[in-house]
């Protein structure tokens, strides 16, 4: 199959992401992304501008670089497209030099999820389940931004009187508590400009992983630098929960629940912390056990993964959300792990990828990795 190359495309606008303009293009000299699997997205884009005339820079008073317009930056590796982000300016910075062509204009960004982020309420939400009301919110912001809701249901309704969801903050804010709540994540990804899905559910550590990160296999090999793995026995724990019984009157102690996530090691770390929750006193059994599975579900990773790959030697981009295979650094640290950050760093002429990956434990579930 032939190399055909990276390429990245940019794209701005007041409302909706278009081409940028040439001249917008062109003086482009550098890009980073950092994509989050919990938090927002961000980016920041450095210039190279000019005085078209003595007053100003001409690519300054356009209005493209205004807050809060749009941006999507769009790379192609190997003929296929990827969506880094989309998201809207928050910051200008110009710094400028006395020597011509080197003055610099630096813009920084959040992803779309930031609007979701500007205005605080305070509202109830009276017999919805946690998922109905993260639907809601989400759904919202469709028709203005491009986010389209992916939510996975839960069962538990609250009914009045006996419990009112409650919002004070702001939208973002609480659709995090709520998935929170559930041991779940979510996070708004790109799918084109202008488009965007939010996901509110358990981390995706399931489906094909990534193409492998590869180390020691000669011409298969595509990480040249060092990969730092961490092992973090304090990682895990096993909360004590208990709740008490309306009609008995009796604390029960509820077993320690085991993690929503499917396992990606042979070796899972056992939970040295036992953490007693303190706000569980009117708290009945089903709350009670969903904060007990969401506290083992949030904690349970022990290992860490950090390093950098040359997307050229990589073959593509990697998504954080999702699974990648390690291969060739031995039994204990080799198999599948859960993406969690990829930083993408961009510049004429070269593109890196940095990483952060995670398990709950050492060892490999299988005897091979696929590539």
């Amino acid at each position: 199959m032939p190399d055909l190359g990276i390429r990245m495309q940019l794209f701005m606008g007041p409302t909706v992401p278009v081409p940028a303009p040439f001249a917008v293009a062109d003086a482009l000299v550098s890009t980073e992304v950092t994509d989050n699997d919990r938090q927002r997205d961000g980016f920041q884009m450095t210039f190279r501008v000019g005085k078209d005339t003595p007053l100003d820079y001409s690519l300054l008073v356009s209005g493209l670089f205004d807050p809060p317009a749009r941006v999507a930056i769009l790379v192609i590796v190997n003929g296929q497209p990827e969506t880094l982000i989309d998201g809207v300016i928050t910051n200008q910075q110009l710094v400028p030099t006395n020597r011509p062509g080197e003055t610099k204009l630096h813009l920084t960004g959040e992803d779309v999820s930031l609007m979701m982020d500007l205005e605080e309420k305070s509202t109830t939400h009276p017999n919805q389940s946690d998922s109905a009301i993260a639907l809601k919110l989400i759904s919202a912001y469709t028709s203005p931004y491009g986010i389209t809701p992916v939510v996975t249901p839960t069962l538990d309704i609250p009914t009045v009187p006996q419990r009112v969801p409650t919002q004070q903050g702001t939208d973002l804010a609480f659709v995090r508590s709520l998935a929170q709540k559930n041991g779940f994540v979510f996070y708004v990804g790109a799918i084109a400009p202008g488009v965007s899905t939010g996901y509110w559910g358990p981390d995706n550590r399931v489906g094909v992983p990534q193409p492998a990160l590869t180390m020691n296999m000669g011409p298969l090999t595509n990480v040249d630098t060092p990969l730092t793995f961490q092992y973090n026995a304090l990682g895990p724990v096993a909360p004590q929960v208990s709740y008490v019984d309306p009609v008995k009157k009796l604390r029960i102690t509820l077993p320690v629940p085991t993690s929503l996530h499917p396992p990606l090691s042979r070796q899972p770390a056992v939970a040295l912390r036992k953490p007693v929750p303190r706000d569980v006193a009117n708290k009945d059994a089903a709350q009670a056990t969903l904060q007990a599975l969401a506290s083992t579900t949030q904690s349970s990773d022990a290992v860490t993964v950090s390093g950098e790959v040359d997307t050229i030697r990589y073959g593509g981009v990697l998504q954080s959300g999702g699974l990648v295979g390690v291969r060739g650094v031995g039994q204990t640290f080799d198999g599948l792990y859960y993406v969690q950050r990829v930083t993408h760093q961009i510049k004429r002429g070269g593109y890196k990828q940095s990483f952060s990956l995670t398990r709950e434990g050492r060892g490999a579930l299988t005897p091979i990795v696929r590539p």
